[in-house]
């Protein structure tokens, strides 16, 4: 199986003699299955995500995974370290796909930031390309589809007063928020005025949908990318990652963001949420939609709403992506031509509205 490190970016070094000291102090007591502190400490970076910063982090055989914000100014309440290990803390005894998380590091005077360690999970992470255990595989990526709308529905199911959940959020009002606070988060970080995501913003807040009848935990960033899968059986789901959006509120805003990044035709010349889903036998976006309403039971009438929101906040996200490369926060090349996917999602959500 291909790697999925490498080494650690330059532009992205943390101070490692720290952080492996506080290591050996912190994690003696968080019951690390295999883990021995006295095996020589060593580190790489994961190649994906565009945003927090993810590393792996070994002691001997035994893999951890810590994250951190980006390096340079965050907007207020993003990229929340804290937060996001509170909640895998919490989600995870009750939906063991979220890996467990072992330790927080609050003192920012460290390396710059608040950072917490997790457990390291082994699969397959489906981005641009498949992996050889799916690729010309219509049978595969069918049951890798429902896997992943039936891991969603079982995700909104939990029950968050047994779960003892409601301590985590405020599930009312959790969509005007989301819209206030993503409209927000676009004023601070657009390089350019773009009409299309103001239109976009305008009718997001005035066309707000009542609170469901049955609020849940929201995941806030579903999509194929973000789930792991088994090596050798695809179709099993061994981890639900990046848990940094999730809140309790409208499950139906976890539905729209996958079906934001599900295409179910190969657009001409490719976008900025070209995946593999166009392929034969990956589930169409009809599909999706009766598997998630027949697994879950939920009213889905309003979901064109959700749709245009998830590329709203896609949209938005990038900005943040591309702010931080303009203005020399990083220097990932990844990111240099961000500003144009911006503009092509609001033009995709506005011919929605």
């Amino acid at each position: 199986m291909p790697s999925d490190t490498r080494a650690v970016r330059d532009s992205e070094q943390l101070d490692w003699p720290r952080v492996e000291a506080w290591l050996r102090a912190h994690l003696a007591d968080a019951r690390v299955t295999g883990l021995d502190l006295t095996q020589p400490f060593a580190v790489e970076q994961f190649s994906g995500g565009h945003s927090n910063l993810t590393y792996l982090v070994r002691f001997g055989e035994t893999e951890l995974v810590l994250r951190r914000p980006p390096l340079g100014p965050v907007a207020p309440t993003a990229h929340d370290m804290a937060r996001e290990y509170r909640w895998l803390s919490a989600i995870h005894p009750v939906y063991p796909l979220a890996p467990r998380a072992y330790a927080l590091c609050d003192d920012v005077s460290l390396i710059g930031s608040v950072f917490y360690v997790m457990e390291r999970r082994h699969g397959i992470v489906i981005r641009h390309e498949e992996p050889p255990a799916v690729r010309d595989s219509p049978t595969v990526r069918h049951a890798v589809s429902g896997a992943l709308v039936d891991a969603l529905a079982d995700l909104h199911a939990v029950d968050l007063v047994r779960a003892g959940l409601l301590h985590l959020g405020k599930p009312a009002g959790f969509v005007e928020r989301q819209v206030r606070g993503w409209t927000e988060r676009w004023e601070r970080s657009k390089t350019s005025e773009i009409a299309e995501m103001d239109r976009l913003a305008n009718w997001l807040a005035s066309m707000l949908p009542p609170n469901p009848e049955r609020p849940a935990v929201v995941h806030g960033d579903f999509k194929l990318d973000n789930l792991m899968l088994d090596v050798t059986h695809p179709e099993r789901i061994v981890a639900v990652l990046d848990w940094e959006m999730s809140a309790l509120g409208d499950p139906l805003v976890d539905l729209g963001i996958l079906l934001a990044y599900w295409a179910s035709i190969a657009p001409a010349g490719g976008d900025a949420l070209t995946t593999v889903t166009s392929r034969p036998g990956w589930f169409t976006r009809d599909e999706l939609i009766d598997r998630y309403q027949a697994r879950s039971g939920r009213d889905v009438s309003t979901l064109r709403y959700f749709e245009v929101f998830a590329l709203f906040k896609i949209a938005v996200v990038i900005q943040q992506i591309y702010h931080r490369f303009a203005v020399g926060q990083t220097d990932d090349p990844r990111f240099a031509r961000f500003g144009d996917r911006v503009l092509a999602l609001a033009r995709q959500a506005c011919s929605r509205v």
